[in-house]
């Protein structure tokens, strides 16, 4: 009987190799740094917290951090991976200086907190400018999106406590600029909260909207250029009573529950007042329609508020809820866009169902745990979470074209920054070869020249 061939070739292993890269693909997001200017914003923002002779900058420390994190990292530790790599990231701080400086931030509280923030919204403005047509305000406005998420905590620490989905853990409310169907997205704002903290409380969505503004370009915080979309959690009357109050500023589309008042308004809307929904490619499927109500179920709320209901069948399987209608799922929400037509701003405000893979690229971008004990060094590190997701989606903005702009950062890892090469002197230039068999390889290369020919900052 003939032996069966192995499935895989057998391969010998020797730790001798020289010159040799892992993680060479990294070289992207460390361009991506550098053409930003995060380095140098980040920097000086945090020139206070360098001690004297010291030998790392506090901004590079806690850069190294995001990269690792962006890498796949999930812990502080994970800065060994970049450390291993002196070639392409440079000098990297030790583990205990990495700690001694989370911990000093963390100490300092708000006032770290801004200047990180402010160097973000910094080289968010740059990053924007260089992108041109690819970037998110290419059509003049922004769209923020809130939604909260869950990080379960293992283990006891500062703040945690069970979840409303039985978990154990923290609840973040967390903000995005949403890129379109062209991209992806980029975070703006990330409120740590506890585990048992309400979904709907107005005071942390004024919060958090209040530091996505603060990210934004000056001239997307007034004149109606930036819209403010959440689902139902911000369906609150002071929610919505505060956006109004800046109805000359800002743009709203917020999910409302169905109350008992708006189901009985849309028992009584004739056949003719409801549109049919629209999809995202414009045609008209059917199974879904939309109205807008009026008279007195507006009473209490903002003048020039628009309410407006969908409703559909719902889908096989699906259970009703008491407050449907005539076998149809009904769901609602406000605005204050008055000149389109109201299956454009449901569309619209469906689209927000984005925000859920901006979440999923959270999690899988340091967000799956907070991994430090006390409250505190864990905003610190929503911070470098953030820092890491801007340089997952600056980087595509820049540098990548077509399909490869909608890749989320575990495709991104797998396909282009493990890529490995190898590292070639000649004189004073410094080149890395990669694998001319990788598939990638000529992606990564293409992306590099893309960034190559951006300004440097000046």
């Amino acid at each position: 009987m003939r032996e069966p061939t192995a499935s895989y070739p057998c391969v010998r292993a020797q730790g001798d190799g020289r010159q040799v890269v892992s993680q060479a693909g990294s070289v992207l997001l460390v361009e991506t740094v550098r053409k930003s200017g995060l380095d140098r914003a980040i920097s000086a923002a945090l020139s206070p917290w360098r001690k004297p002779r010291a030998v790392h900058d506090p901004g590079k420390v806690l850069l190294d951090v995001a990269l690792a994190v962006a890498s796949g990292g999930d812990c502080l530790a994970d800065v060994a991976m970049l450390r291993a790599e002196p070639t392409v990231f440079g000098p990297v701080a030790s583990d205990p200086t990495v700690s001694r400086l989370v911990d000093a931030l963390a100490v300092s509280g708000e006032k770290a907190l801004q200047a990180i923030r402010a160097a973000r919204a910094q080289a968010r403005e740059r990053v924007w400018r260089l992108a041109g047509q690819a970037a998110p305000d290419a059509d003049g406005t922004v769209t923020v999106d809130h939604d909260g998420v869950l990080v379960v905590a293992h283990s006891e620490k500062e703040d945690a406590a069970p979840t409303w989905k039985r978990t154990y853990g923290h609840h973040p409310l967390m903000a995005f600029v949403d890129h379109g169907p062209g991209g992806t997205g980029e975070p703006v704002a990330a409120l740590l909260k506890p585990g048992n903290a309400g979904s709907n409380t107005a005071a942390d969505h004024i919060t958090t909207t209040q530091l996505a503004l603060a990210q934004m370009p000056k001239q997307y915080r007034r004149g109606r250029r930036t819209l403010i979309r959440t689902d139902s959690a911000g369906g609150t009357h002071d929610f919505v009573d505060w956006l109004a109050r800046r109805g000359r500023w800002l743009s709203y589309s917020v999910g409302t529950v169905i109350t008992d008042a708006i189901h009985q308004h849309v028992l009584k809307v004739p056949p003719s007042a409801w549109t049919p929904a629209v999809e995202a490619d414009g045609e008209v499927r059917g199974g879904a329609w939309v109205a807008e109500l009026t008279g007195d179920v507006l009473e209490g709320w903002p003048k020039g508020m628009r309410l407006i209901v969908r409703k559909e069948r719902p889908h096989p399987g699906a259970q009703l809820r008491l407050t449907d209608a005539d076998g149809m799922r009904l769901t609602c929400f406000v605005t204050n866009t008055a000149d389109r037509p109201i299956a454009e701003l449901e569309l619209r405000h469906r689209r927000r169902a984005r925000a859920e893979d901006r979440i999923r690229a959270a999690r899988a971008t340091g967000l799956r745990n907070l991994p430090l004990k006390r409250t505190a060094p864990n905003r610190v590190w929503l911070e470098i979470v953030q820092i890491a997701l801007d340089l997952l989606a600056w980087m595509p903005m820049l540098a990548l074209t077509g399909k490869a702009r909608l890749w989320e950062p575990r495709r991104l890892r797998l396909r282009l920054f493990t890529a490995a090469g190898q590292l070639v002197t000649t004189g004073r230039r410094r080149i890395l070869r990669l694998a001319r068999h990788w598939p990638w390889t000529s992606q990564i290369t293409a992306a590099l020249e893309r960034l190559a020919l951006l300004p440097n900052p000046g």
